[in-house]
Parts: structure tokens; sequence; C-alpha cells
């Protein structure tokens, strides 16, 4: 695959990597457990590597391949997080991981935050003089009031801020998230940048719309309107409010698709309701789940970017969201995206159709426009990673 800049070396730990300009780029990654966030980074890598850049991935997971797309990846020993268990950490930093990076010789070290595994990225990346680039993916701050922590937000935004200030720049996937990073002063303004995800125009898309697949979400009864949702179930997202939703549209039925440790709680909650909890999909089924629903509900309200309502649009299916994080960036405002707090049970009416949705362009040819500048294609290489050898390091941390 040709490209208009020289290939990059990148290590990515949560994410990281070297930028050469004469010799293919070179970054160090790591992946997490099921999420929306896992899901970004392998479509990353993926296209990192068609565009002839070198990666290095080093992940939380002990047991991981020993490669992904020809990137070598790297497992490092992890443990639970005592707040989420099903989510690993790790700071990344035994001797046997900084040789490895070491030898790799990366250009960019790329680093997720928030998390402790980018401590372990910052040490090695002064320890070998390589530029950081942080990319910010889990809105803490916005969590910690569903669960009653309050006393933890300004030590998150501490820790938050620690993090940002040691590295050379900060990727933000929403111009949400930007505002909020500078009302918290996490790091001035010009040492922030908007990095748009992309979508697998590919893997979703209405060609993988299915009746049997219908019959499946629907708990058999096709002809009803369906709406979908696909995520991870944490007492974060909202999805509470799906069962209001719900109990306002009679003869409509609705699928969960994806897991979480919510999940007991969210099938006792729609007990006696017309509901159908699939589990994890992947692959083919999963791209049939989206395109074979009438409309896509996405109630949360902390999401950095909603990786989610992108690959329901690349779908052909529209998608009623709350206005808020960084959906608002993904949905055109007065078209889709209001407050679901907003919609009165005549505009859930007026989504659905009161039937099955209808193969038409309404329904498929719109929605998929509104994601074509949103290809992983054009998106996979941020321009201020060749920026950012020209930045100068930060002379502080916290």
């Amino acid at each position: 695959m040709q490209t208009s800049t020289p290939p990059l070396r990148t290590a990515r730990m949560g994410a990281r990597g070297k930028i050469p300009t004469p010799t293919p780029a070179r970054r160090t990654t790591s992946t997490s457990y099921i999420s929306g966030y896992k899901n970004r980074f392998q479509n990353f890598i993926k296209h990192l590597r068609e565009m002839g850049d070198e990666v290095l991935v080093v992940t939380t997971h002990k047991g991981a391949p020993e490669e992904f797309h020809g990137a070598k990846v790297i497992g490092s020993w992890s443990f639970p997080c005592p707040l989420y268990q099903n989510v690993p950490l790790s700071l990344a930093l035994s001797p046997r991981i900084f040789s490895e990076v070491n030898k790799f010789k990366p250009d960019i070290i790329h680093a997720t935050s928030p998390g402790i595994m980018v401590l372990g990225a910052l040490a090695i990346s002064k320890m070998i003089s390589v530029p950081m680039v942080m990319s910010y993916h889990t809105h803490l701050p916005a969590y910690i009031p569903r669960y009653n922590l309050n006393w933890l937000l300004e030590p998150t935004w501490s820790f938050i801020r620690c993090l940002h200030r040691s590295a050379d720049l900060t990727l933000v996937p929403s111009v949400a998230i930007a505002e909020d990073f500078e009302t918290a002063k996490v790091v001035p303004a010009n040492r922030i940048r908007l990095w748009n995800k992309g979508v697998d125009s590919e893997s979703f898309h209405t060609k993988y719309r299915r009746h049997e697949m219908r019959v499946r979400l629907s708990g058999g009864e096709p002809e009803k309107p369906l709406v979908i949702h696909v995520g991870r179930f944490g007492r974060e997202k909202n999805l509470d409010f799906l069962k209001r939703v719900m109990e306002r549209l009679p003869g409509a039925r609705i699928a969960f698709v994806g897991d979480g440790p919510y999940r007991s709680e969210l099938e006792k909650m729609f007990t006696g309701m017309p509901a159908v909890f699939t589990g994890m999909l992947q692959g083919e089924e999963l791209s049939q789940a989206y395109a074979s629903g009438d409309v896509f509900a996405m109630p949360s309200e902390s999401e950095t970017l909603g990786q989610v309502v992108l690959e329901s649009m690349a779908s052909g299916v529209p998608v009623v969201a709350a206005r808020a994080g960084g959906i608002p960036d993904i949905i055109p405002k007065d078209k889709e995206g209001k407050p679901l707090e907003w919609l009165p049970e005549k505009r859930w009416r007026s989504v659905t159709g009161g039937q099955p949705r209808r193969k038409s362009a309404t329904s498929t040819t719109a929605p998929r426009y509104r994601t074509g500048g949103r290809r992983w294609a054009r998106l996979t290489r941020p321009p201020c990673f060749r920026i950012l050898l020209s930045l100068p390091s930060p002379t502080s941390c916290c």
C-alpha cells in the first residue's frame, strides 16, 4: 500500500513507537480485555502494518499471541484492577520488556492513558530517549460518580495531569475531551491534538443484514421493531435507562450484544421483558447483529468516542444516543443523537417506524455516508506523530 509519508517504527504499550524518516516506522502497543478500546487498537495496528510501519505490541495479557498482523506481541504479567476485576493492569517494566523495546529501537512510544502501564512506558521512553505520545481513551472522571466515589474525583484528575504532563504529546478522541482537559488544566492546549478514530467499513456494512440473525435477536419475532445495543456492560454505561425506554415501546424488542460486570443485574432488570442477551459475538456474527436491527441505542454519557456508534452507522442502522462525551463529534447535530431524556415515545416510534426497518436508501446509504471520512485507511497515522520530534520535551511531571 502506497503512503505519502515514509513508514514509521512504533512501540505501543497501551501504545508506543519510533519514527525514522527513511525506514519503516515502529510502534510498541498493548491490547486489553474485550472492549471498544481493544477493537480500535486492533484496527489501528492492522492498518499501520498495511502502511508499512513496524509495530511492537506490549499487552497486559500474559497469554497473548506471539504476533498480530505481523506485529510482534509481548505479554506482560498483569493483575485485576481492585475496583474493576475485568480490567487487567500491568506496569510492563520488567528487564525482559525493556530489553525487547530497546532492541526494537522505536521512533515513537505510544502509550494509552489512563492506567499504570503508562508509567512503565514513560520510564522506558526516558531511559532510551524516545519521544512519547499518550492517547486518552477512558474518561475516569465521568465514571466516578456512577460508583459513588466522588472523593476520588480530584485525585483522579491529579493522576491524569501527572501522566500527561510527562508526555511529549497528548491525543484525545473528541472535542469534548479536549475541552475537559483544557478546563482541568491537564496540559497546555498546544500539546493536545484531536485524533479521530476510524471504522472498518468492510466488516460493518448493510450487506450483513440477515433474517436468521434478526430472528435470533428478536426472540423469534422478526416482524417486531428491534432495538440493538452493543458494548461492554458496566454500571457507568447508563444501561438501566433502556428499561424505561422499552416500557414506553410496547411491541418492540431489544437485543443486548456483549458482556461485562453489569450483565447479571441487567438481565434481572429485564426479566419478563422482550429482551435477548447474546453474550459476546465476533466476526461475521457481530457484523450481522449490527446490520439486522432497526435502531441502535447508546445511552452512555461517558464515552470518549463511542466506536459502536460508528460501527452501527456503517452498518446502515440509525442511532439514538446521549449527546455527551465524544458522541456529538460523530452524530450531526439535530439529526440523530439528541439526549435520550429529551426523546418522547413518538420520537422512538418514528425511528423504528413501528415496523421492521426495510432495506432502502434511507436506512443504508445515508448513515454509511456520514462515516466516510472516518475510515481507518485515512485515519491510521496521525500527522502529529511526525510533528512530535520537533516538540520540546516536557521538563516536569506533576
